[in-house]
């Protein structure tokens, strides 16, 4: 498979396409490799993955300039979702001895729950975040005793392969983490159809999700999926404009807007409306996007020309709005854009562009807003901006929404739990509760009558 920079359009490198034959050696030795590793103590397995932590700590440089290379994610971002697969092996570490059980009053004798490892988990990956979502899954889960097989996105798959290198110089026993390039329709589908695999994790679109959902119901295979959004940034009139509108440009321009939870759809009280848009333009049309390497820059390019081109679909060009500027080219490049006087049901305010593209809607009160919000098949974010907090948690209970910020645009902590409704996916991913979702649960009663 050729790999491109997309900031130049520029041949990277090649590497291998796995095929099913691949998939199947692979599930083979990380059959093997699981039973040892769930036997072990889970000091053991924690001190596995603080070593291989340190080791990503040691390489942020150098997995941050791959990430920029193959994602067009610009320097800092990138050296931010390498330590991010840092901190998350290091969270995980600590939950591997923390995996308990519960015992439940019985009549007659004493029942406990035991939490056991699944066995092999399937990882498909996305290519906005290469690095951290492959870890959102990877490290809860060989925590908890189990073996994973990650399959990278087609475009991005070089950050993965660094991680494997890594793990295995760090100590990780061979055959634990195995990474598997290759194209969705065949080394995916070999995973997912893989009766060896006893989970399937899935970030990417809701179309490819339903896909998968439904090869793994034939199975009885357990699923999570982190699937689309069109996330709502409500701005009520009492909130702090000039804070909200300071958020604004990166809550949906982070990642050239290819970011599930980026809020695309802004929603402002219909009383600030005119002043909102009056205090964005000049901080959308400032937004630098260019060399991704340049420490000035706040965007890069879009991941490939297939994405470009699906942007462009969304946007007429004598819509009016708010535009910043991009390079021409080469490279995948779209500038930052704001459209305004479009009808709420428009498809550029109601489905998921995955680019830096938003659209502001007025609202009439708190009715109005909620309504707006919930008008789209996603559920995955939002932000609500508002100074009165009984307000903010009336909001937050009508949205329907998986995670949701109050004067804030941040979505992602790998402390805290995350995941979708609708169409936005199901399970959940990231915190406390994490490793749980790579066990089965056990009861066992034991009778203590005579």
């Amino acid at each position: 498979m050729d790999i491109l920079n997309p900031a130049t359009g520029d041949l990277l490198t090649t590497v291998p396409a796995a095929t099913p034959a691949d998939v199947d050696t692979a599930v083979a030795r990380a059959t093997r490799a699981q039973r040892s590793w769930a036997a072990a103590a889970p000091a053991t397995r924690a001190r596995h993955l603080h070593r291989f932590a340190a080791l990503v700590d040691d390489h942020v440089e150098e997995l941050a300039r791959l990430e920029v290379d193959e994602a067009g994610h610009t320097l800092g971002n990138a050296r931010w979702e390498a330590g991010n697969v840092r901190d998350l092996l290091t969270y995980s570490a600590g939950g591997a001895e923390r995996l308990n059980g519960r015992q439940i009053p019985a009549p007659g004798g004493l029942d406990i729950t035991i939490h056991e490892p699944l066995g092999v988990i399937g990882v498909i990956a996305p290519w906005n975040f290469p690095m951290p979502i492959a870890a959102w899954a990877t490290a809860p889960a060989l925590a908890a005793g189990n073996a994973v097989i990650l399959k990278p996105a087609e475009t991005t798959p070089l950050t993965a392969l660094r991680l494997a290198e890594l793990a295995l110089e760090s100590g990780l026993p061979e055959h634990l983490f195995q990474v598997l390039p290759g194209e969705g329709p065949v080394a995916g589908n070999a995973l997912v159809e893989h009766p060896g695999v006893a989970k399937i994790v899935f970030t990417g679109s809701t179309r490819v999700g339903k896909q998968i959902m439904a090869a793994c119901a034939d199975r009885v295979k357990r699923v999570t999926l982190e699937l689309g959004g069109k996330s709502p940034n409500i701005v009520f009139a009492d909130a702090d404009l000039a804070a909200a509108v300071a958020a604004t440009p990166m809550s949906f321009l982070d990642n050239s807007g290819q970011d599930c939870c980026a809020r695309t759809r802004i929603l402002v009280q219909r009383s600030v409306h005119d002043r909102f848009l009056e205090l964005l333009a000049p901080l959308v049309e400032a937004v630098v996007v260019g060399d991704p390497y340049d420490e000035k820059t706040q965007m890069g390019p879009l991941i490939s020309q297939a994405q470009l081109d699906r942007v462009r679909t969304y946007v007429d060009e004598d819509a009016p709005g708010i535009r910043g500027t991009a390079p021409e080219g080469p490279g995948f490049w779209f500038p930052p854009t704001v459209l305004t006087g479009l009808d709420p049901g428009h498809p550029a305010a109601v489905e998921e562009i995955f680019g830096p593209v938003a659209v502001v809607l007025p609202f009439e009160d708190e009715a109005d807003a909620v309504r707006l919000a919930n008008a789209t098949e996603y559920g995955l974010s939002g932000s609500i901006w508002t100074r009165d907090v009984g307000r903010a948690l009336r909001v937050s209970q009508a949205v329907r929404a998986g995670n949701l910020s109050v004067n804030s645009h941040s979505s992602v902590r790998y402390w805290t739990p995350f995941g979708g409704y609708r169409q936005s996916g199901l399970g959940r991913e990231l915190g406390p509760d994490a490793l749980t979702a790579f066990t089965e649960t056990k009861n066992v009663f034991i009778s203590t009558e005579a």
